[in-house]
């Protein structure tokens, strides 16, 4: 299967979320990710949806689907290869008096991730990368009692040289200082 990530970007509105998800669903499409934030546009949001499909001719269908939605003002599909991308992960991990010590020096240097917070009885860890680079990870701190994990969705921009939101329609668009 190959994963493809479908960026849209909307007039931010309420049920729209529902609207764009129950096509996946209708087409029996999983998602494996999603993350919906606003851009630097107001009133623009954008959604970065991660599925694994067979069929590229299936997915170019759900996305002329997706364009067919009145509030949505542009759709891209893009394979791996042609996206920037991160995701991130924090971990709690116990750290009870007299237990293993943890080796922040590795956790700094080899899997670039980093204590974000110190508590009495357990830290907090922040690792961004792809998928493969946070489950290695996660294989590292299995020594360790992981207390709890929490992984955000992907975020991604094109390699492109304009940005996504050149594309959108001209608008008197009102901009984030």
């Amino acid at each position: 299967m190959t994963t493809y990530t479908i960026c849209i970007f909307t007039e931010n509105t309420i049920g729209l979320l529902n609207r764009i998800t129950i096509i996946f669903t209708r087409r029996r499409v999983n998602i494996e990710s999603l993350t919906v934030s606003e851009t630097e546009r107001k009133g623009v949001s954008r959604f970065t949806i991660v599925i694994k499909h067979e069929s590229r001719e299936e997915v170019e269908k759900l996305v002329r689907q997706i364009r067919k939605i009145v509030e949505v003002m542009a759709v891209f599909g893009y394979l791996n290869d042609e996206i920037v991308y991160n995701e991130i992960a924090l971990f709690k991990i116990s750290t009870p008096l007299g237990g293993k010590s943890l080796d922040v020096e590795t956790i700094n240097k080899q899997y670039k991730a980093w204590v974000v917070y110190w508590g009495l009885d357990y830290v907090v860890i922040e690792k961004t990368g792809n998928n493969e680079e946070i489950f290695d990870f996660f294989g590292y701190l299995k020594q360790y009692e992981i207390l709890e994990f929490v992984r955000s969705g992907r975020v991604a921009v094109g390699k492109t040289e304009k940005g996504l939101v050149e594309y959108l329609p001209e608008a008197d668009w009102a901009y984030y200082l």
